[in-house]
């Protein structure tokens, strides 16, 4: 079977996709209205039926008028959301006993005519029930008609040793090729793209070194605090919520070397390599800060700091903005510094990876030239554009900076990228793991953050305040030109 991952598709066999947390906010927000959307497009196998599970009682009436709001349906496809919502079944139970395992099980087994039948779990659900229901559906509801699939959704652990202890759990029920541990980020079309960038270009990859480039920044900003889920937040603060997950992964498809092939388990590994030759990440290193209200800003919510919110517990010392310098300690690497760079309540929303190249040597233009830029703008907006300078149109010789530019809005117009959890559950169905976080990654991510994340807890290190709506704290920009990346501010980018 192995030969076969990712390619292997059982168009015609019946499926159950399995929803535990069915009544939660993440289901209701993001997997109904993924299913629906693979369910719409046809890309699913037929017959695949969906079988909510949760211990709030609901009907399945009642659970599509909490899910309706997010599903984004046209005029034109009610007779098919009508068909949707026929397949779907709810079970109502508790996480941590038998008798309710049992009751799903015989509801899954009504849905398992014919000699096969495959069982994708998904597990939308608080790190508290983790253990017993994974235990459950190990030992009551592995399907024995077929394969059975996991999906597991962060947090994966809140340190080295509570990872690796979930880890050990997991591994002793089901085996790494029946896990899929999902981090969206992975989905998204321009981290996607890395591999093409990279690995199908003779223009870039000869330059991709320490030889050419100056730094890397990879940025995750948002524009809005904790929205009242700060009580949730605090728990993990954004070193955990997206530096330690997100960043790390966008880093290491930057950075590694190019893999035997494009079979998945030969991309993870390339990904564990790079991340092998990261020391932990020490304090003298990080910027953090947390956002306070601006008493002058016209929106409400922005007036408001991260201890006004109710949820929080007073005083805490939960960064919502971080700024990290990693260095990889290989050949390609050496010396080259990578900024990860994350927060809220900051001025805009954005996601992109900026490589940022030397300065011309030789320089024959008095210093006018600035640095040459590759910009892979994950969203809003996915583009990639390679920042170069051009002598000014004219009679006179001067120099400006200007675009290489693949805007994906402009050169693709009526084209619909498919969401990022779209395209992960489509591969669990396919069996490809390429998008997935394998657990010796995770034992690596990990490694680089935990000793931090302890120090600031033992320490009570105190974030540096920063207004909501500004860029965030000063040292962070510094602590970036410190690292060999130059902001300009000169650069103006005009609209086709």
């Amino acid at each position: 079977m192995d030969h076969l991952e990712g390619t292997h598709f059982d168009r015609l066999i019946p499926h159950l996709f399995i929803i535990l947390g069915a009544s939660g906010d993440l289901a209701k927000k993001k997997i109904y209205p993924t299913l629906w959307w693979l369910f719409r497009d046809n890309l699913l196998p037929k017959p695949t039926t969906f079988v909510g599970y949760a211990r709030s009682k609901l009907t399945i009436q009642e659970l599509r008028e909490k899910c309706h709001p997010y599903m984004k349906v046209k005029s034109d496809e009610a007779e098919k959301y009508e068909e949707f919502w026929k397949l779907n079944h709810y079970v109502a139970g508790a996480y941590d006993n038998v008798q309710s395992f049992d009751l799903l099980n015989e509801e899954l087994q009504k849905y398992e005519q014919g000699e096969i039948a495959h069982r994708l779990f998904y597990l939308a659900l608080p790190p508290s029930v983790f253990e017993s229901v994974t235990l459950h559906l190990r030992t009551i509801c592995t399907g024995n008609k077929g394969w059975t699939r996991i999906i597991i959704e962060k947090p994966f652990g809140h340190d080295a040793i509570s990872s690796q202890k979930l880890s050990d759990h997991l591994a002793s029920l089901f085996t790494e090729e029946q896990i899929y541990r999902i981090d969206h980020y992975l989905g998204k079309e321009m981290v996607q793209n890395l591999m093409t960038l990279r690995f199908g270009n003779r223009v870039f990859n000869p330059s991709w070194n320490r030889d050419n480039i100056s730094s890397v920044l990879i940025t995750f900003k948002e524009p809005f605090g904790t929205q009242g889920r700060g009580g949730y937040f605090d728990e993990f603060g954004i070193i955990r919520d997206v530096m330690q997950n997100h960043l790390l992964q966008i880093l290491s498809l930057v950075a590694m070397e190019k893999p035997a092939s494009c079979h998945p388990d030969d991309i993870r590994n390339e990904k564990v390599k790079v991340l092998r030759c990261i020391k932990e990440l020490q304090l003298e290193n990080v910027i953090l800060g947390q956002y306070i209200g601006d008493p002058d800003a016209e929106d409400p919510e922005a007036q408001l700091g991260y201890l006004d919110d109710p949820t929080v517990p007073a005083g805490s010392n939960t960064p919502t903005f971080a700024s990290a310098v990693l260095k990889i300690n290989n050949e390609r690497w050496d010396g080259v510094p990578f900024i990860l760079k994350c927060g809220k309540g900051l001025n805009e929303r954005k996601a992109e990876v900026r490589i940022q190249y030397h300065d011309v040597s030789g320089d024959i233009f008095d210093g006018k030239a600035k640095r040459n830029e590759m910009v892979i703008r994950v969203q809003p907006g996915e583009a990639l554009y390679i920042k170069m300078m051009t002598k000014s149109p004219g009679i006179t010789f001067d120099m400006e900076e200007t675009e290489l530019d693949l805007t994906y809005g402009n050169r693709y117009k009526d084209l619909k990228l498919p969401d990022a959890y779209e395209r992960l559950i489509l591969d669990v169905f396919c069996g490809s793991q390429m998008h997935f976080v394998r657990n010796d990654e995770l034992h690596e991510a990990w490694r680089i953050f935990t000793p931090l994340l302890h120090q600031i807890e033992k320490e009570r290190i105190r974030p540096i305040s920063y207004k909501y709506g500004s860029r965030g704290p000063k040292e962070a920009d510094n602590m970036a030109k410190n690292n060999n990346f130059t902001y300009y501010g000169s650069y103006k980018w005009v609209k086709p």
